[in-house]
């Protein structure tokens, strides 16, 4: 493990001054030069915005700042918006994104998650490397994401559902939207095409020389390649976690009250105002989507940037009834349209809504907007 030793980046700090710090060490100019490479001048952003705490447009906001030519910061700025459109595709097909949302995924062999990917025992090095810091960081580069879910799909012949929660479960930035359609992207449900890497791709983007693997083949070998045998035995991935210490309903008041959830944990919203804060924590949401204990530990310890922050481990409606007559305030997410009450907008990087069948049609749009 002394690639963990030496990647200060896969600590992820709590406090809000610390992840101040980390927007502004960003370097846009070498994050578009080296992003692709494990050690790549990366943001380590991902966390923040995924829980919420900090907003593309926020990250946006200081990469203008800093008075660079449109072109030196456009990758990034790029990549920023990506997370938008992921979500804006949430928003429009809900649910739907859960299953193949516009092609069925062809060749499907198998149903739940390779054991060497869960174990960490495909014999490629610098995947099982990364899987094993995963589980002790939560985090995994966007390369590696994408090797693996070749792997799954592409390679192993798993449908891309199973292993695609997997890993949700596990990211410390666990997006459903950002995670299960770039799954689907890999897979050829999104798009009607699929994503493979080769060894060498591997070797070349994660200071590797191994050679002999599954995957040290020439890319016209991938469509009459057989599957592993490595990649033959299943795990059915499964996960249960300890909620934190909820506040009794009696502990709350009947006052305007702020509705914070996993997606929502941002320290600046309606700051200074009298009002009630609580994290919501609902049993039967995680039950739907699974995250281990890494990550709910994560999201409570970032909460504690809220000011008076209570949290309430229950149903929305349990809570709501509490409140009776009370003014109740949340953010518009996909997850919480069962939510009743004043819904605000989520802070987006620019103006653009609504589904687009591709990102760069979405971002030939932003691109204008974001420009001037």
């Amino acid at each position: 493990m002394q690639a963990l030793k030496n990647h200060q980046e896969y600590d992820f700090p709590l406090d809000w001054n610390s992840i101040q710090d980390r927007i502004h060490a960003i370097d846009p100019i070498k994050y578009a030069s080296t992003r692709n490479f494990e050690k790549g001048a990366l943001t380590y952003l991902g966390p923040y915005i995924s829980r919420g705490v900090i907003s593309t447009k926020c990250i946006f906001e200081h990469t203008k700042s800093l008075d660079l030519e449109w072109r030196s910061i456009e990758k990034l700025v790029q990549e920023l918006a990506w997370r938008d459109y992921w979500q804006q595709v949430w928003v429009e097909k809900q649910s739907r994104i859960e299953s193949d949302l516009n092609f069925e995924q062809k060749a499907v062999l198998h149903s739940g998650v390779p054991a060497a990917i869960v174990e960490a025992k495909t014999g490629i090095e610098a995947i099982d490397s990364a899987i094993q810091i995963f589980y002790k960081t939560g985090y995994l580069h966007n390369h590696i994401r994408m090797y693996i879910a070749a792997i799954c799909c592409n390679i192993g012949k798993y449908h891309w559902s199973a292993p695609a929660k997997w890993m949700y479960g596990n990211l410390l930035d666990g997006d459903l939207a950002s995670n299960h359609l770039s799954w689907q992207w890999v897979a050829g449900t999104f798009s009607n095409r699929n994503y493979v890497a080769n060894q060498e791709n591997i070797n070349k983007y994660f200071n590797s020389a191994q050679r002999n693997t599954f995957l040290d083949v020439p890319y016209e070998a991938f469509n009459k390649l057989e599957v592993p045998d490595v990649l033959i035995k299943r795990h059915h991935w499964k996960i249960e976690i300890n909620y934190p210490e909820s506040i009794s309903l009696q502990a709350l008041k009947e006052k305007k009250t702020l509705i914070y959830n996993y997606y929502n944990l941002d320290p600046l919203w309606h700051k200074g105002e009298d009002v009630q804060r609580v994290l919501l924590i609902e049993p039967d949401v995680f039950k739907r989507y699974p995250i281990s204990q890494k990550c709910m530990d994560f999201a409570v310890g970032l909460s504690k940037n809220i000011e008076d922050i209570k949290v309430f481990v229950g149903s929305y409606s349990t809570l709501q009834e509490q409140l009776k007559n009370a003014e109740i305030v949340f953010k518009e997410h996909p997850l919480n349209d069962h939510y009743q009450g004043i819904q605000e907008d989520r802070e987006w990087m620019s103006s653009i809504e609504g589904y687009f069948s591709g990102f760069f049609k979405f971002w030939n749009k932003a691109k204008k907007e974001l420009i001037k």
